[in-house]
Order: C-alpha cells, then structure tokens, then sequence
C-alpha cells in the first residue's frame, strides 16, 4: 500500500492593518465600535483600520481604510509590526503609525460610534482589545520621550 506524505499546503492567514494616529501632543486617536455582536470587539475602543481585501497588501488596506472609514488621506504612514489578534478575528494586524493634527469630530465616520483623541495615560481606563493594547503599549515604549 502506497502511503501519500504529501501535506496540503496551508492557507494563508487573514491579515488586517490599524494605524496608530498621534497628534503633535502625542495624544493618540480611537474609535470606538459599534456594539453589534457580529464583529470582532464590539463596543471597543480600538484603532482605524480593518482586513485585507484578496491580493492587497496590508499598506494598501490600511490607506483604503482610512479613507473609508473617516475620510482621512495621510501621508508618510511608517509600518511598525505586527500582531496576531488571538481572541477576536485571529488576523495578523500590520500595525502602521502616522502623525494627524485634525479635529476628529470633524471626520465623516462610517463605522463606529465616535472618533477620540486620548492622552497616554488616560488609555489604562479604556476596554481596549488586548491585540490594539500590546500594539500601543509597544508604540509608545519606543516613541522618543
């Protein structure tokens, strides 16, 4: 009897992309979802940003995001790294950092409840995903001082 050691090969894990948007004050931009138990961390706060369409890369989604949920159009995006969201979709979130000096309240918002900026020390009392919180506690560990 022939035995087949052949594997199949493995699909490629979903991928997604937020960005963290700061202000010149360092504050940091959230958006709180909405709660609907159908999505991943409903009535969250969480950064901008969402899945990758097939064949887009995750610097491409995160510009498609932007604009489609809050009408932002940025420049200079840095890719930082990525994470795993274990407990929610189980995509591998690109994490991108970019500066915004806006009004938030201003951004036509699609999805979501509201647009927030918050100061680094007001983060610890949101109900953050714990995927977004490691994204930001590594962001701010290694922005300058």
């Amino acid at each position: 009897m022939h035995s087949d050691t052949t594997t199949a090969e493995e699909p490629a894990a979903a991928r997604g992309a937020v960005a963290i948007i700061a202000n010149r004050r360092g504050d940091l931009l959230l958006h709180l979802r909405d709660d609907l138990s159908h999505i991943a961390w409903p009535a969250h706060w969480s950064l901008l940003g969402g899945g990758c369409d097939p064949g887009e890369t995750p610097a491409a989604a995160i510009v498609r995001e932007l604009d489609e949920e809050a009408g932002l159009t940025v420049e200079h995006l840095a890719e930082l790294f990525e994470i795993r969201d274990e407990h929610g979709s189980g995509q591998i979130i690109s994490f991108f950092s970019v500066t915004w000096n806006g009004d938030e309240t201003t951004l036509p918002l699609s999805e979501g409840v509201k647009l927030q900026f918050f100061a680094s020390e007001h983060l610890d009392i949101l109900t953050i995903p714990p995927f977004i919180r490691d994204g930001i506690n590594r962001y701010l560990a290694a922005r300058p001082a």
